[in-house]
């Protein structure tokens, strides 16, 4: 049985720590929800991708190609009488309006649409900062925003009787911060519901204008004072007691930071915690403003929706200022709101700067060179992009626009309207999955307007970006089923040319898109369809093979220096990586690049790498130690910082088991992480806390441990300052210098040692540790790093014992588990 499985049939009030997005997807189960149905966007994406995927069985479950045909799909299952979820980001939001916001004037028995809409109001991976509350409240739909990841567990319970009640859509609108944050949740009861008895007449669930008429006016007759009667009466919303001298309304996650503030800083505070924002309890809200002697203060995150919302009830309160760039706080900028002062160590050296990088491999590599070279040549001018994958091509210099999902080919077809003289100067981008989700509209007005051009798809089989799930034209569906949709066939469909290219052909891409801007002179319209699956859905096996540079035949040239794969040696000649794929099998981008052949592929099997220390066998079994819990510290904080593939996730993890099994899930353990775009190579952070600490998000001066996986990381802005005083840095001697970047600008080893003098530092070399045991990628580098750690004040106070059943429950493949079991013990000879 897979581990979300137990955990939906588990017995209540059993304790989890649980990613936010796995406490919702959980709960869905156990609160007898029928189906759920949604489209891959961070920060939701792991609710159906890692979670309600896994029990297929227990509830029903898919991807539609678009959040409209996702909502148009939970809407029919809701006139079947049945519950359903909907999951998506507020973009995906904006693409289903018609649908949710026509939806949402129904007042008739039916089963209920819960809408899970993720925020981003960073954004960390959103192409806006939308505040999407005053659309909800236009549409009278309740929004409940989930505050800890218990809330977050509970949701779709709590919706779905909400729903029921009111015959009303419900929002569930939970922070980014929570939904890939980790936190303490204890298993709620199963429920059960049967489907909602449907009439055999479905006539009355039109949209026609009389009929919504009638439903606006038993909305305002009836379901909306009722709503704001429930709100009111709500257990849900909690007034936390301080001395009456200075008050705070917070909602979502800011309550879980609100408290943290409250324990640091001042405990005189009272605290209001909204569970609804909309409707608001306004009455509740000023019985509390009327019991504060002074200032009452409303923590916004988006725009100004709960404080503008107060002040037209003629409450008095202080909001952030009119034209504040706060759109998404922290315990420490609540603080800071509030009049403390945060310390905040500038550091002399800077970390290099690190855009998000398409992946060593990519199908999507040489393209992107191709497109750079031909923009520098001014044979293209412009290149029009779309969201995906594909956008990581702006840091290529290989696309300019970007705006929203399926718009490149729109934006392009106007921009040609409006220039005709450009129609063979510039092309669109778009991935296969956007393609399918509502790029294919594009296409079709192509033709439709007889626009002549170049579109062109890059089709890697997956919905990339945000993890690898399916869409029309991957091979199989969610299910596991064939997909019989065929891509170049429905392009083709369309009426317009199709080119069909293999991504790792550099030559024939090239001819194509030439080929195509010169048809494009004499007003005829080409899509072309570039061919090559995501490194990171092709087998392991095809990762085998191996490349060489012959020396003697190089030019140091640099042709060749296109990927995080391969750098440049101190003598000029390229060198591998241990992030080299090989091109998963394919003809290598770099060597094609190459003019005068001296890159080759190693003929025969590639010997993989051998240990050169001797590594000790793991244990099948782990003895539970003995632990008198007294000695552990009452609260423990780590951050760890490096580069997006480094390991930074399973790390945080492992410390997550650690606490549980320690016995922390007796008061707190919580997680945070990085996940979007960072991840592609991009600087990311890992976070933990356990014990008295509350938040994710850590407070500046609060922390035990920072580590480094990236020894120039230590740096990035903000990060030193978490360190407590007495606290340690753990400084991995690992160097990741960006693609293009003159080495000589990357900070030295004994500079960053000497700007971190007045500190405690501890400098390992993991990664040498990690190669010696046979690991040439360096992946168990992090393991290593467990290791020194486990040996560093206060982590020694954890058996040892305890590190390695975390470990093995994580990664408990005999191979891997081995590895990581030598890599541990490494790690710990080093201290």
């Amino acid at each position: 049985m897979n581990p979300v499985k137990k955990m939906c049939q588990a017995p209540s009030d059993h304790p989890e720590v649980l990613q936010g997005n796995i406490a919702f997807a959980v709960g869905c189960v156990r609160a007898g929800i029928h189906c759920a149905d949604g489209y891959p966007g961070t920060p939701s994406s792991e609710v159906i991708d890692k979670g309600l995927s896994q029990v297929q069985d227990l509830i029903d479950v898919g991807w539609s190609v678009s959040e409209a045909t996702a909502v148009g799909v939970g809407h029919g299952h809701s006139l079947a009488g049945r519950d359903c979820v909907v999951t998506m980001k507020i973009p995906g939001l904006m693409q289903a309006g018609d649908l949710v916001t026509s939806a949402s004037f129904f007042t008739q028995d039916r089963g209920v649409l819960i809408y899970y809409v993720a925020t981003d109001f960073t954004p960390s991976s959103t192409q806006h900062v939308l505040d999407p509350r005053y659309l909800f409240k236009s549409c009278f739909l309740p929004v409940f925003e989930p505050r800890n990841h218990q809330e977050m567990h509970e949701a779709a319970s709590i919706a779905v009787e909400i729903g029921r009640k009111f015959n009303t859509g419900v929002v569930i609108l939970p922070s980014g911060v929570l939904c890939h944050s980790e936190g303490l949740v204890r298993l709620m009861p199963e429920q059960s519901r049967e489907p909602v008895a449907m009439p055999d007449n479905l006539h009355a669930y039109n949209c026609l204008p009389p009929l919504t008429r009638a439903n606006y006016n038993k909305i305002m007759s009836t379901r909306l004072p009722a709503m704001m009667e429930m709100v009111e009466k709500s257990p849900l919303n909690h007034w936390i007691k301080g001395s009456g001298k200075r008050g705070l309304i917070v909602y979502g996650p800011n309550a879980m930071f609100a408290k943290e503030v409250k324990q640091l800083y001042e405990n005189d505070l009272d605290i209001l915690s909204l569970a609804f924002t909309n409707p608001l309890p306004i009455n509740l809200i000023r019985e509390f403003c009327g019991s504060i002697e002074g200032d009452v203060f409303v923590i916004d995150d988006g725009y100004h929706f709960v404080e503008e919302e107060i002040r037209q009830n003629g409450i008095k309160v202080v909001g952030k200022p009119e034209f504040s760039h706060e759109t998404e706080w922290s315990p420490a900028s609540i603080a800071e709101f509030l009049g403390y002062k945060i310390v905040k160590n500038g550091s002399k050296t800077m970390p290099p700067a690190r855009p998000p990088m398409i992946c060593a491999g990519c199908p999507y590599r040489l393209f992107g060179e191709i497109a750079n070279s031909m923009m520098s040549k001014k044979q293209l001018e412009v290149i029009f992009g779309d969201i995906g994958c594909n956008s990581l091509l702006y840091f290529m210099n290989a696309m300019d626009t970007g705006v929203a999902m399926g718009a490149s080919e729109n934006k392009r077809c106007g921009f040609v309207l409006s220039k005709p003289e450009m129609a063979s100067k510039c092309i669109s981008v778009i991935g296969d999955s956007t393609e399918c989700h509502s790029g294919m509209d594009g296409t079709r007005n192509t033709v439709f307007r007889n626009v002549p051009g170049v579109k062109v798809i890059l089709d890697n089989e997956w919905t990339a970006m945000t993890g690898g799930q399916p869409s029309a034209s991957s091979p199989v569906n969610l299910a596991g089923e064939d997909c019989r949709f065929n891509l170049a066939d429905a392009v083709r469909a369309q009426g317009c040319e199709v080119i069909e290219v293999n991504a790792y052909d550099y030559k024939g891409i090239r001819k194509a898109l030439k080929d195509s801007l010169k048809a494009a002179e004499d007003g005829a319209f080409t899509t072309i369809i570039i061919q090559g699956t995501c490194i990171r859905k092709v087998p392991r096996e095809k990762f085998g093979q191996k490349l060489t540079v012959d020396a003697e035949k190089c030019k140091k040239c640099g042709m060749c220096n296109i990927c995080p794969g391969i750098v440049v040696g101190d003598d000029g000649v390229p060198q591998f990586t241990n992030l080299c794929t090989g091109c998963v099998s394919n003809t290598p981008a770099c060597m094609q690049r190459c003019a005068v052949g001296a890159i080759q592929i190693v003929d025969g099997p590639v010997e993989k790498a051998k240990s050169t220390v001797s590594i000790p066998d793991a244990p099948e079994t782990i003895e539970e130690p003995s632990l008198e819990k007294s000695t552990l510290p009452k609260r423990l904080s780590v951050a760890i910082r490096g580069v997006g593939g480094q390991g930074n996730l399973f790390f945080g993890r492992v410390l997550t088991k650690l606490a549980f099994l320690s016995g922390y899930s007796d008061s707190n353990v919580v997680k945070g992480e990085t996940h979007g775009m960072a991840q592609m190579g991009g600087p990311v952070i890992s976070t933990f806390a356990c014990g008295e600490s509350l938040s994710p998000v850590l407070v500046p001066g609060s922390v035990d441990c920072l580590v480094s996986m990236e020894m120039s990381e230590v740096f990035r802005p903000g990060y030193l300052e978490l360190l407590k005083e007495g606290g340690t840095v753990v400084l991995a001697k690992t160097s990741i210098i960006p693609a293009g970047m003159d080495p000589a600008l990357y900070p030295s080893l004994d500079s960053i040692k000497a700007e971190l003098s007045g500190y405690n530092v501890v400098v390992v070399d993991v990664l040498e540790q990690a190669i010696a045991l046979g690991d040439s990628s360096g992946r168990c580098a992090n393991v290593v790093m467990m290791g020194a750690m486990s040996r560093i004040t206060p982590f020694n106070a954890f058996p040892e014992q305890y590190w390695q059943m975390a470990i093995k429950s994580l990664s408990p493949k005999p191979a891997i588990w081995n590895l990581n079991y030598a890599a541990f013990q490494a790690g710990a000879e080093l201290m």
